[in-house]
């Protein structure tokens, strides 16, 4: 098979998006933004490191935001209600999932309503 791996994910915000989107992705879930290339700046958007792949939030004209495709950002068991308390205190809904029996999961939207899904390891 020639498909090796994942590489990373983008998900759509408006114009705009990048100072909202550091104090989402990274205050709040923690993720490490990394430097997009210089020949990429120009178009905005901003991109974190997830392990060895990265989401890439990327300005779209005509945004509207993706309520069922979404990313699912895998984090440490001991993390998740912490995380889910953080997210709650910045003013995020957190909405618990129980469909899958032995997974603890919960959805939130990010700032421009993009469903996130955050799950334990």
């Amino acid at each position: 098979m020639a498909v090796l791996g994942l590489d990373h994910v983008q998900i759509a915000a408006p114009a705009g998006c990048e100072d909202a989107a550091r104090r989402f992705y990274g205050d709040l879930l923690g993720l490490v933004e990394v430097p997009k290339p210089e020949p990429l700046r120009a178009r905005g958007g901003v991109w974190f490191a997830i392990g060895a792949q990265q989401l890439h939030v990327g300005v779209e004209a005509n945004f509207a935001p993706a309520r069922k495709a979404h990313p699912a950002l895998l984090v440490e068991s001991s993390a998740l209600d912490a995380l889910a308390d953080r997210l709650r205190a910045a003013g995020f809904e957190v909405t618990w999932d129980h469909d899958l029996p032995g997974v603890r999961r919960f959805y939130v939207a990010d700032p421009w309503g993009n469903r996130v899904e955050l799950l334990t390891a």
